[in-house]
């Protein structure tokens, strides 16, 4: 009886697509905060990280698309609020959250981008007093970098026309905000800084909220200001607002207006609350342009399409790469731990470990044997000295040098040991201690014992 007849039994596979797509019904557009950790970017220029609290940790992907529309830089331990839509991660079997948009908890994510920029300018010096330079007393021609179509650029030719009506003026239209706006101020800037005769640059544009003003705040817009050769004028916004580009002039005005009053002369009370009214407008319309279109990006980020796709597969990649330099580096590690094992076995039965040891050893006994050599010429030494001595006692030298000859018949040369041996008329030779002497035997006396013995044989 099979149990399992009337079952329907899934794959995997077929289980998390189901869970994943239960998922992305019912989570399509959720809003979460938490702590950021385990930040990683790798190469594929996709976001990993994970939100967490006291209780649960969230697994979190921003793709490459919406990580280059962020102004700012996520770090470990930033607090963050992120809005995207839940799915799985099927290799691993995860939930995860696939974030569209995030921004710092508290603060927005163009605010935590300037401050960012803000810091790092400072501490390069772009921002230090001592580098400012003075306005001319009377400049010929102004510079002005803003929109033709703008309010800034109608306010500061009121103001200049009114005050001094010969100058000269030249304009370089530029847009003031959305994509490529910060590319062209500073491409302006350059060249009305290089163009000759110019002795002043206003750089200009009406208020509006920290986005509107996001091209002022753009790192290329700085390094241009700060690069000029001749004064530049910050007029970005109200007075309220601040920019980065206000940092780097050599002059910021609170408007635009207020930039041309300090060129030339002061301007009325009039112009300044007209220009006010101009800007406010302008302002909302702005706003307004800038709600509408948040909110298409918005409806065209949610649309699904093979990109998402694309997506998961370099998710996927970016995993089996990381997974991979493990690999390569635990074998890397342990090949290397058994090549010096068996460096170190090597050496210990290694031809030259073992001619070495004989090469000491030998020294050893070398060093023996000519002890042993010294010590056995010495006790030969001494033993040829009491040889020599007991010899010397009994050398026939030895005798003769206390007054003894020895005695040879000639011709012979027989040793005489008896007088029985000699004839009167014998020759002798004697042989001293120090030498000879030839003889002739006269006379023969024997002593009595040998005349008792007179029938000896002579010789």
């Amino acid at each position: 009886m099979n149990l399992f007849a009337d079952k329907k039994i899934l794959t995997v596979s077929q289980l998390t697509s189901l869970v994943r797509g239960v998922l992305e019904e019912n989570f399509e557009h959720v809003w979460v905060e938490g702590e950021v950790s385990n930040l990683s970017t790798p190469a594929s220029g996709h976001l990993y990280f994970t939100l967490k609290d006291s209780g649960a940790a969230l697994r979190c992907v921003m793709f490459r698309g919406s990580v280059k529309a962020l102004r700012f830089r996520p770090a470990d331990g930033m607090k963050l609020i992120v809005r995207g839509r839940m799915t799985v991660y099927d290799q691993r079997g995860d939930y995860q959250l696939l974030v569209e948009y995030l921004e710092p908890q508290g603060i927005g994510a163009l605010q935590l981008a300037f401050q960012q920029l803000k810091e790092r300018l400072a501490r390069e010096g772009l921002f230090a007093e001592e580098r400012k330079r003075a306005l001319p007393l009377l400049p010929r021609t102004i510079g002005i970098v803003t929109s033709p179509t703008g309010a800034a650029i109608h306010d500061i030719f009121n103001v200049l026309e009114r005050r001094h009506a010969g100058l000269h003026i030249l304009v370089s239209p530029v847009k003031v905000q959305g994509e490529g706006a910060g590319a062209e101020i500073a491409a302006a800037v350059t060249d009305l800084s290089r163009y000759p005769g110019v002795d002043v640059i206003i750089v200009a544009r009406g208020g509006g909220s920290l986005e509107d003003l996001w091209a002022f705040n753009e790192e290329v817009v700085a390094r241009a200001i700060h690069g000029s050769k001749v004064p530049v004028i910050s007029a970005v916004g109200h007075e309220v607002d601040f920019t980065i580009a206000d940092f780097v002039a050599d002059l910021r005005a609170p408007t635009p207006s207020a930039a041309a009053e300090l060129v030339v002369t002061s301007k009325s009370q009039l112009l300044a609350e007209c220009a006010s009214l101009e800007r406010r407008l302008q302002q909302a319309m702005l706003q307004r342009l800038h709600s509408a279109r948040s909110e298409t990006q918005l409806l065209q980020r949610s649309l699904k399409g093979p990109d998402l796709v694309i997506a998961r597969l370099q998710q996927r990649v970016d995993d089996l790469s990381q997974r991979g330099e493990a690999v390569v580096a635990w074998t890397l590690a342990d090949s290397r731990q058994k090549l010096l094992h068996l460096h170190t076995r090597l050496q210990h039965v290694s031809p030259l470990y073992r001619t070495r040891a004989a090469r000491e050893r030998l020294e050893h006994l070398e060093l023996r044997c000519g002890r042993a050599v010294l010590s056995a010429l010495d006790a030969r030494r001494s033993d040829l000295g009491r040889e020599s001595s007991t010899l010397e006692a009994l050398s026939p030298l030895s005798v003769l040098a206390r007054g003894y000859a020895v005695v040879e018949k000639l011709p012979e040369g027989r040793v005489v040991k008896s007088v029985r041996q000699l004839l009167p008329g014998d020759r002798l030779q004697l042989q001293l201690t120090d030498g000879s002497a030839a003889c002739t035997v006269e006379r023969i006396a024997p002593r009595e014992l040998d005349l008792l013995d007179s029938t000896s044989p002579r010789g």
